[in-house]
């Protein structure tokens, strides 16, 4: 074979080679919107099938006395949730609790109360007791004198 027969045969292999990788090549899409440009999304029809979570059964038994040798701990959390930021009452500085300090009564209004405890791997309160969120931690405080019972340190991240 002669030289001039094999660069014939290389160049076209070479162009067979380079047709087909143009041919596999995906066609291109209109042009990008300038960045000046507002972007809209389409609708979005929210979310179909939606059940709230059910409460378990008993969530809200409460024991009607209460025994405080069981619940005088201050836990590390097992598990942290990660819910809405937190925001202490005006005028109060950042104070870690402990059970048998006495919560203010700024830290267990209605807004501060974890009223869904269950779903935070809380147990139940005793009646006369609520469950409060302070900073990142819950406490379960009375709610005659704000006397905190127990503390559970890290139940939100």
């Amino acid at each position: 074979m002669t030289n001039k027969l094999k660069s014939t045969l290389c160049l076209a292999a070479a162009l067979v080679l380079v047709g087909a990788s143009l041919a596999g090549e995906e066609p291109r899409g209109p042009e990008p919107a300038p960045r000046t440009a507002i972007r809209q999304g389409e609708p979005h029809p929210g979310p179909s099938g939606y059940q709230r979570v059910a409460e378990p059964h008993g969530w809200n038994t409460r024991p009607a006395t209460v025994d405080r040798s069981v619940y005088q701990h201050n836990y590390q959390a097992a598990r942290s949730f990660h819910v809405g930021p937190y925001h202490r009452p005006p005028g109060w500085r950042v104070h870690q609790w402990g059970f048998g300090e006495i919560l203010p009564r700024a830290y267990w209004t209605s807004q501060y109360i974890l009223a869904d405890y269950w779903l935070f791997a809380l147990e139940v309160p005793p009646v006369g007791y609520e469950w409060v969120r302070v900073g990142n931690d819950a406490l379960l405080v009375s709610t005659d004198n704000g006397a905190v019972l127990q503390v559970e340190y890290g139940v939100f991240a």
